[in-house]
């Protein structure tokens, strides 16, 4: 079957904030498990692929049923950026003889989103006329009550009118969630940029947006996922 739309998820083996991140578990399962099974249970998406340079990640790539990118050791430092890591798998993929023409990025960091919002994300970019798509959500804090200290003194990051303004009457603010990433491949093979113009914001929750980064993080998202469930018997 012709691979038409490829979901690419980076995931290294090493990280700075939270050791074996993409391995560590949530609801049962680990990180890298969680966005393998948004890929493969799209209904839009044709190919899950993992990018890594870590043999258990391999492990688990191939356990629950994605394909899998060896990742050359340049490519999985502290450095490395996620646009030299998708060239990387694109070429990977096309040497393969298959020609994707929309790429899909799943960061390992987003235990809660699912195949709907894949598809929901794919659904905004196909049928929007968007060059790509980007998930946000609301903010936690509006930037209009952010301030910088000059010299010892708050002054406002925005304006003094925001100081004092009910959030309510703010204009509304989201920010990149970091779950899902579309745009054409030509496109991303061209500027290296996901952020194409025009570009639609798929919105989801502040639930299904917590991002995984360090231990915080991690302990949170466990309790809001509950014990994983009893095994059959």
């Amino acid at each position: 079957m012709p691979i038409e739309i490829v979901a690419i998820i980076p995931a290294r083996g090493g990280s700075k904030g939270l050791s074996r991140k993409n391995l560590r578990v949530v609801g049962g399962m680990s990180l890298v498990a969680h966005a393998i099974r948004a890929g493969l249970e799209s209904a839009r998406v044709d190919a899950t692929y993992v990018s890594t340079e870590d043999d258990e990640i391999a492990a688990a790539t191939l356990q629950h049923g994605a394909s899998l990118i060896r990742r050359p050791a340049e490519l999985a430092t502290d450095i490395a950026q996620n646009d030299s890591v998708l060239r990387h798998a694109l070429h990977t993929i096309r040497h393969d003889g298959h020609d994707p023409k929309i790429l899909v990025l799943l960061q390992p960091t987003s235990p809660f989103r699912r195949a709907s919002h894949v598809d929901g994300a794919l659904e905004l970019f196909v049928n929007g006329a968007a060059a790509s798509v980007i998930s946000i959500c609301d903010v936690d804090h509006h930037p209009g009550k952010a301030v910088r200290l000059d010299g010892g003194l708050i002054e406002p990051f925005t304006n003094d009118r925001d100081m004092e303004a009910r959030r309510q009457d703010m204009t509304p603010v989201y920010r990149q969630n970091g779950a899902i990433y579309v745009t054409h491949v030509a496109d991303f093979l061209e500027s290296n940029q996901l952020f194409r113009r025009p570009c639609k914001g798929y919105r989801m929750t502040r639930r299904e947006s917590i991002d995984i980064d360090d231990e915080f993080d991690l302990q949170f998202a466990e309790f809001i996922a509950g014990p994983p469930p009893e095994p059959s018997r």
